[in-house]
């Protein structure tokens, strides 16, 4: 997933993404914790994911409060 992607999203479907994507980083450390992990590498792939949908929210309730 590309940041210009979830610029074309809504505040409410990328607070959905990021329940998501946190749900999936809660499950990959389970995972990890346990010795079940297969793909270790999309634990970094997820965290990065949230960051990135975390700074687009960011930047459009920055948007947001400039216009209003």
């Amino acid at each position: 997933m590309n940041a210009s992607e979830l610029r074309d999203k809504t505040p409410d479907q990328l607070r959905d993404q990021l329940v998501q994507l946190k749900k999936e980083a809660f499950n990959l450390r389970f995972q990890a914790a346990t010795g079940q992990s297969e793909n270790t590498a999309r634990m970094r792939v997820v965290r990065r994911d949230v960051a990135r949908v975390k700074t687009i929210l960011n930047e459009k309730a920055a948007s947001a409060a400039t216009e209003a």
